[in-house]
């Protein structure tokens, strides 16, 4: 590789990066100028923040623990946007992801080597189940994915609500607690964190953005995915098979968002209880897309700042008073300025210009 290819790589990697940094900056700036004309400290308030984040190993505990249904909910998000898809059924994929897996959790009585990896599967094909309704429409019949998912979200809220309700208990608000085998509990995370709820799906996360990455870059699949999301014509003429390829792409984006809410059942809850609405998480999933740029790699980043401004925002009203919806005020605002990325490449362009 030249110099010239190598500086014009980098000049390129870097515009990527700057564009997403600079609307943190701006995003928590903002911030602090609504917390004063609010009446409060912005350094009282960020600062409880930070210490909610990394104060002491049961907040880093955590906020890791916050940061996995992210990084999920982020993969299955831009999975779908870099094959040309827009997957906002999210939400409602984490949610009968969640319940398969914990269903599984109590049914079955099974060695833990053959129980655990069960429960995080059957999260992992109900999220994929899921999503394959809006994939095939979309393929079959060209209704927008959308759409169909949007009302998907509704869908999966209410029926497994009635679930737990009258088939896994009896009219309860919460289900059994699922046996140990199936648990994702950590006893080790939990002595090196001071009793958090930090457990092995950080692990799977993990491995979850390797298997994006792998698929998208260094697969013939991959390639199809992408080739078909940019142009559906082109890649028929190809050879390639849209409709194949669209409800593949769903399905896998689902999987991801399944084993979100798995992660959430098996890890952090043990249950799975009546829901009063949407999580919430699903829906972050795609402002971490974005702000990732819908890369692995940036996704995670992404991830570690949403979930670490979550698991923060419990601290500030009880060392400052600072309501923790300020933090999602913040979130909000990153977000408007990453959609404004042209703007701040102009700005940045500017800046350059003026300094040579």
């Amino acid at each position: 590789m030249t110099k010239d290819k190598i500086k014009k790589y980098l000049s390129k990697y870097l515009s990527t990066l700057l564009n997403p940094v600079i609307a943190v900056i701006l995003g928590l700036i903002v911030g602090a100028i609504i917390m004063l004309a609010s009446g409060y400290d912005p350094v009282a308030g960020y600062g409880s923040m930070i210490g909610g984040i990394v104060g002491d190993s049961y907040y880093v505990g955590e906020s890791v623990r916050t940061i996995i249904p992210y990084i999920l909910t982020g993969l299955a998000v831009a999975f779908a946007f870099r094959t040309g898809l827009f997957n906002i059924g999210v939400e409602g994929q984490l949610i009968v992801g969640w319940l398969a897996a914990v269903w599984v959790g109590i049914a079955f009585e099974l060695p833990g080597i053959i129980h655990l990896p069960l429960a995080i599967l059957a999260g992992a094909a109900a999220g994929a189940l899921w999503a394959f309704i809006p994939g095939y429409l979309k393929a079959k019949f060209r209704v927008h994915e959308v759409i169909v998912s949007i009302m998907l979200n509704y869908t999966a809220l209410y029926v497994t609500n009635y679930l737990i309700r009258n088939v896994l208990t009896d009219k309860l608000d919460k289900t059994e607690r699922i046996a140990d085998s199936a648990s994702l509990r950590s006893p080790f995370f939990e002595s090196i964190t001071d009793y958090s709820r930090m457990h092995w799906g950080i692990v799977i996360a993990i491995i979850c953005v390797i298997i994006m990455w792998f698929i998208l870059e260094k697969t013939k699949t991959g390639f199809e995915l992408k080739a078909v999301g940019f142009n559906q014509h082109a890649s028929e003429y190809a050879g390639m098979s849209v409709n194949k390829n669209i409800i593949l792409s769903m399905v896998i984006s689902g999987a991801f968002a399944g084993l979100a809410g798995s992660m959430e059942g098996l890890g952090t809850f043990g249950y799975a209880a009546v829901k009063g609405g949407f999580t919430g998480m699903g829906f972050d999933g795609i402002a971490v897309a974005l702000l990732g740029a819908n890369t692995a790699i940036g996704v995670v980043l992404a991830a570690l700042l949403f979930g670490g401004l979550k698991a923060g925002a419990l601290n500030m009203p009880l060392e400052t008073g600072i309501p923790s919806e300020i933090v999602d005020i913040v979130i909000a605002l990153i977000i408007f300025f990453v959609a404004s990325s042209y703007f701040i490449r102009w700005i940045a362009n500017r800046f350059k210009k003026g300094v040579k």
